[in-house]
């Protein structure tokens, strides 16, 4: 906790003030994010840093295995996000970013692991897709470590298909007004993929280009096996 408050310190004393017109624009004029940001909860996945982005810029809902529980008419603090990012902010542009290493997805394939946290458990209901298509799709001697791995790809995929059943993204999609991106981050590398719905497949950025737009198509494996090495 030490270390936080002299963070707070140093912010205060040494960043605030340079951005002290910026921050106070923000307050008077309120937010207008680029885009909702949905990443995982992981302290070594940071949605502003690997964006570069600065306040204001990014809307950010983060979770325990960057998940998108289909639509329904319960209350829920990632469906209320979205929401509000969609109808009230606008956002043009809905990411779901997961990464590699992910304890939420090492959970999936060890489920003992989640014995003694029930909760968590019961939320990666929503990710039980993703471990089925890579047990039934990807090869059976794939090496755990890229098990994992192709595991948190398929997730991404998944939780893009759930992000269509909110009405305020249906309504979007079905006008145009709004596009769903899947990225996976490697946290030992910096690199960030991009899923390609066109090829099934995730992809290097490649600047000066559009970024894929992430349009599942079912029947094969979204996550080809190689992009798991």
């Amino acid at each position: 906790m030490g270390d936080l408050l002299k963070g707070i310190s140093s912010f205060r004393g040494a960043v605030f003030p340079d951005h002290q017109a910026l921050y106070r624009r923000l307050a008077e004029e309120g937010q207008q994010p680029h885009a909702l940001m949905i990443s995982c909860a992981d302290s070594r996945v940071m949605p502003e840093t690997i964006t570069q982005s600065g306040p204001g810029e990014l809307f950010v809902c983060r979770n325990a295995g960057n998940i998108v529980p289909p639509f329904s008419t319960a209350n829920g603090g990632v469906s209320s996000a979205i929401e509000y990012a969609v109808v009230a902010l606008g956002v043009r542009d809905i990411i779901v970013c997961g990464h590699s290493d992910c304890g939420a997805m090492k959970g999936l394939w060890h489920p003992d692991l989640l014995k003694p946290m029930p909760n968590v458990a019961a939320w990666l209901k929503h990710s039980h897709a993703a471990h089925s298509i890579v047990c039934e799709a990807y090869p059976a001697d794939l090496p755990e470590r890229q098990r994992v791995r192709a595991i948190a790809m398929e997730n991404v995929v998944v939780q893009l298909d759930h992000l269509r059943t909110h009405p305020s993204v249906a309504a979007k999609l079905a006008t145009n007004d709004i596009t769903l991106h899947g990225w996976f981050f490697d946290i030992e590398t910096g690199e960030v993929l991009v899923y390609d719905g066109t090829a099934a497949r995730f992809t290097d950025i490649i600047e000066d280009r559009p970024l894929p737009v992430a349009v599942t198509g079912r029947g094969r494996p979204h996550v080809m096996p190689q992009a798991a090495e």
